[in-house]
């Protein structure tokens, strides 16, 4: 089940790799394009400028609001042994049926304005089914009548059907799942400072699967958020109470006490999350830490920024989900301490730095009390930082780069070859491979990981290391009837160069 598990991680890897950019997009653009921010800020209300920031919410909105697709496509690519495009295709229309049949029945069977949200699990559960359908019929025969139907043109179909029979499973166990969960919120909301606590952790366990909009809405819009008198006005809702004080002019003292339902997630989200960036970095063999250093940047940088945090959760959550249990303990913890301090910021939709800038610093300490988020952060970092330095390391956890290094001896190391200085292309390079490797008949499997190339032989002793270290492989070495050359970030371009040359890329 663990292999499973890490298997459905390494595949989500592809569709999280453009996450941050996404992150960026959303959270610059959707920030300072707000009609919220605009009131406050008129400075922004620049027609030019509000076009720029427009489009680029949208752009970035776009792989957000279809992060479920775009991950099923990318669970039926990587779980899936080969044809991978028509895995991704039939996980795509998989998906878009699957919706659209929970859709059919809730117009059927359900009241009106009622909505299910199956997230990642439905992406999980989808991708996970196409893949298995995949491997299992995509070299399917069938009778002469239907044989147009039959190999990789029969996934679609079949998967098409079984994603029929998944929409109807989900639309009779989900509802009381977000039922349960809007139960919780009500109660939550009656705790004091340990329902503060209790909303950070519970919103934050349930982002793993898409369940947060179930959540943080009852508190952001409704009176479970509070009520106040603003301007001589009624008014229900943390963020809706919050932004109608910042519009009144006369309102003096601290921004309303809803704002405890956003203010716990600054330190998370600029100090501590990015701290667990470099613990993850920093935990990976360094050899492979400059292949990797660009994602692990990029997405503590979007976290900081905009307070998107998919990008450097996705990294560790479906490999060590009780990674994330913890992570979600801390971010309650955060949300707590900054109850119990007074911390009154309010914010957009995340808890980054441009929301913390425009909304606690430019509104002064005396409505917000923001200085405290500077040494809770700092605190936060450190915690973050140790916890998951430790626990990645001690459990090796299969974050990006960290990948399992095996046993080598003395022997089966070749270190000492001499380098070709000849300029030689990729497929030159690939078919001597092939050759010192005792040519195709020799070969079983080649794949790749972020520095090696990695092959199955049949025979080992016919392996011709030498030739091999002479095309630039730093260290060459046998690992359980296998073959490993350290390429670098070439090997992922040599491993499919060989698979085309061998006509194994299928």
């Amino acid at each position: 089940m663990f292999k499973k598990f890490s298997q459905v991680g390494r595949a989500m890897m592809l569709p999280i790799a453009i996450l941050p950019a996404a992150g960026l997009l959303l959270g610059l653009g959707g920030a300072l394009s707000n009609p919220s921010t605009l009131a406050a800020y008129p400075f922004l209300d620049i027609a030019w400028l509000q076009v720029i920031l427009n489009i680029m919410s949208v752009a970035g909105g776009a792989i957000f609001a279809n992060l479920p697709l775009i991950f099923t496509i990318g669970i039926a690519v990587g779980l899936s042994n080969r044809d991978k495009g028509t895995a991704g295709l039939a996980g795509g229309i998989a998906y878009l049926v699957y919706a659209a049949t929970i859709s059919g029945f809730l117009q059927l069977f359900s009241a009106e304005g009622a909505s299910i949200d199956t997230g990642v699990v439905g992406s999980i559960v989808v991708g996970s089914t196409v893949a298995f359908l995949h491997n299992r019929y995509h070299k399917i025969e069938l009778p002469q009548f239907l044989g147009f139907f039959g190999g990789s043109r029969f996934i679609p179909i079949v998967s098409s059907f079984a994603a029929i029979i998944l929409g109807a499973f989900f639309y009779l166990i989900w509802p009381p799942i977000q039922g349960a969960l809007a139960d919780a919120g009500a109660l939550i909301a009656e705790m004091g400072s340990f329902g503060t606590f209790l909303y950070g952790f519970l919103l934050r366990l349930t982002g793993a699967v898409g369940l947060h909009h179930t959540i943080y809405p009852l508190f952001w819009y409704t009176s479970l958020g509070g009520t106040e008198t603003v301007a001589g006005m009624t008014v229900s809702g943390a963020q809706n109470i919050f932004f109608a004080q910042l519009a009144d002019p006369n309102h003096t003292g601290l921004f309303t006490y809803g704002t405890r339902f956003f203010a716990g997630r600054f330190a998370t989200m600029m100090f501590g999350l990015p701290a667990a960036a470099l613990a993850m970095y920093h935990s990976i063999p360094k050899q492979n830490r400059k292949e990797n250093a660009g994602l692990y940047f990029s997405s503590a940088l979007t976290s900081f920024l905009t307070g998107i945090t998919e990008p450097l959760e996705y990294m560790f959550l479906f490999v060590a989900p009780w990674l994330y249990v913890v992570h979600a303990f801390l971010d309650g913890l955060s949300f707590y301490v900054a109850d119990l301090l007074s911390i009154r910021i309010g914010n957009t939709f995340s808890g980054g730095f441009i929301d913390f800038f425009l909304f606690g610093p430019l509104q002064g300490s005396a409505k917000t009390n923001w200085l405290w988020v500077l040494p809770v952060g700092a605190i936060w970092a450190l915690i973050y930082y140790f916890v998951f330095r430790i626990l990645v390391t001690k459990f090796k956890v299969m974050v990006p780069g960290m990948e399992v290094v095996e046993t080598q001896t003395e022997e089966t190391i070749v270190t000492s070859a001499p380098k070709s200085t000849k300029a030689t292309s990729l497929n030159e390079d690939a078919r001597i491979i092939i050759e010192a490797l005792g040519n195709e008949a020799n070969i079983e499997s080649v794949t790749a990981c972020a520095t090696r190339l990695r092959v199955s032989v049949k025979d080992g002793d016919v392996v011709q290391k030498e030739v091999i270290k002479n095309l630039g492989a730093t260290a060459v070495f046998e690992v359980q009837g296998g073959i490993q050359a350290v390429f670098g970030g070439r090997a992922d371009l040599l491993s499919q160069e060989i698979n085309q040359i061998m006509g194994t890329d299928e």
